[in-house]
């Protein structure tokens, strides 16, 4: 049978996400399983323009494409039982790992872990925010810097079961402004290998070419410039920024 066109065959809506804050199906398009988001279904938010987040969802794929990574699932636009919005993929991830956690500070791996912070539960057991040091993660966070990603929480990245990590929700990204809240601290301070180094290059030159011409339909002029130089600061740091700005450095909540 062949793959139905993902653009202009019927979409169905078989459930609904209903832990999301904004409106969020799942759905399918002939066997193909989707996650729908309509932009009819976007909540307002008071620091970013209302009714952009499925375009922002788009532009992450799109710079997860120039980085060579595959960070984001298939995104795309296109119209459905609810008008115009994002679809994306759906990912089945293996609920036997996680590669974000919260565990008891005497249950904190040696190896293999980043420990990011550290509070205490709701019983006043002190716990410990961890996530694996894989090169998985570490091109996430290098994503998460350059989409100025405001919401990188714990259950946004996807572990599958060949360990590759997929990252999901990105209806918060590429504000003007210094936004970036993840979980993925744990490389803060330490230096950007030549492979991420080369990726940011390729984000950066592609920002004069096609990858610009596409963004240029999905954020602003502001916006674009601003991820532009996110990519020379990086490009120049050579290391994984610190938090900056008075906003908080995690979300909340952080799962």
């Amino acid at each position: 049978m062949p793959a139905p066109d993902l653009v202009s065959a019927e979409l169905l809506l078989t459930g609904r996400l209903t832990t999301a804050s904004n409106a969020t199906f799942l759905g399918s398009i002939g066997e193909v399983v989707v996650v729908y988001k309509p932009i009819a279904g976007e909540n307002p938010l008071w620091d970013f323009p209302h009714g952009t987040l499925a375009h922002r969802e788009l532009a992450a794929y799109l710079v997860s494409q120039a980085l060579g990574w595959n960070v984001v699932p298939h995104t795309w636009l296109r119209d459905g039982p609810q008008g115009e919005g994002m679809v994306q993929l759906w990912q089945q991830q293996d609920p036997a790992q996680n590669a974000v956690d919260l565990v008891a500070m005497d249950e904190v791996p040696e190896t293999g872990w980043k420990h990011v912070l550290e509070g205490q539960d709701e019983n006043g057991l002190v716990v410990a925010l961890i996530h694996e040091d894989s090169v998985a993660l570490r091109h996430m966070a290098v994503f998460d810097v350059l989409a100025n990603n405001a919401d990188r929480k714990g259950n946004h990245v996807l572990a599958m079961s060949d360990g590759h990590r997929y990252g999901v929700d990105h209806g918060l990204t590429f504000h003007a402004e210094n936004k970036l809240r993840t979980v993925l601290w744990g490389w803060l301070g330490e230096a950007l290998s030549a492979g991420e180094l080369e990726g940011i290059d390729r984000v950066s030159d592609g920002l004069h070419g096609q990858l610009g011409r596409d963004l240029a339909d999905l954020l602003s002029v502001e916006e674009i410039a601003s991820l532009s130089a996110r990519c020379s600061r990086l490009r120049l740091a050579r290391r994984f920024p610190a938090p900056n700005g008075e906003m908080p450095a995690v979300p909340w909540p952080l799962f």
